[in-house]
């Protein structure tokens, strides 16, 4: 995880005018050229700005006995940062989960009774303060808020793209009752 790395160096990509969560496509690119130079490169999608980094192997920076340390250690963790990996996808997939409801209700949730609404609403404002209040809990309890999330949620998401779709012929709120591992969904349209 980011605690365990060792800073090589830092820059800015900035302007990056505000978005929702999870629509900023930031892309990063990593390249090691054959002198053992770092090349570290982001791109905004939607901007086009840029900003890349060189990082060379200074002298002073790493001895041989350290790197060797370091590898060892990233053996022996292997296991438990694998883990934690997967703990803290869990924790993003349900955050993202409910932030694309909320999205979803915000955008289009004069469209659902009152109650669906609240309910909704309600049980993302519940997981929210879980997470809060659960830094530390296990996959399988982020996996389990999720599925509970699901259950009061995707019901209620399915009526919100049953009403948009019978008035515009589009699909909204689709990605919001997805699983939130799973791509896009591309629908074909003649």
């Amino acid at each position: 995880m980011t605690k365990d790395n060792n800073l090589l160096g830092k820059f800015d990509l900035s302007g990056i005018p505000p978005a929702p969560r999870g629509v900023p496509q930031i892309e990063v690119t990593f390249d090691l050229d054959a002198n053992g130079i770092l090349h570290v490169s982001a791109c905004d999608k939607s901007t086009g700005r840029s900003n890349k980094i060189e990082i060379r192997n200074e002298r002073g920076r790493l001895s041989q006995a350290e790197i060797d340390r370091m590898v060892a250690d990233a053996k022996r963790f292997e296991h438990e940062d694998n883990e934690q990996r997967e703990r803290v996808s869990s924790r993003n997939g349900l955050e993202a989960y409910v932030f694309q409801v909320k999205q979803a209700l915000n955008e289009y949730g004069d469209r659902l009774s009152n109650d669906d609404r609240q309910k909704a609403q309600s049980m993302c404002d519940e997981t929210l303060a879980w997470i809060d209040a659960n830094q530390l809990a296990e996959k399988c309890e982020y996996d389990d808020r999720l599925k509970q999330l699901q259950r009061v949620c995707q019901g209620i998401m399915a009526k919100l793209h049953t009403a948009n779709s019978s008035n515009s012929g589009q699909s909204c709120g689709q990605q919001a009752y997805q699983q939130p591992h799973q791509g896009p969904v591309v629908e074909e349209v003649d």
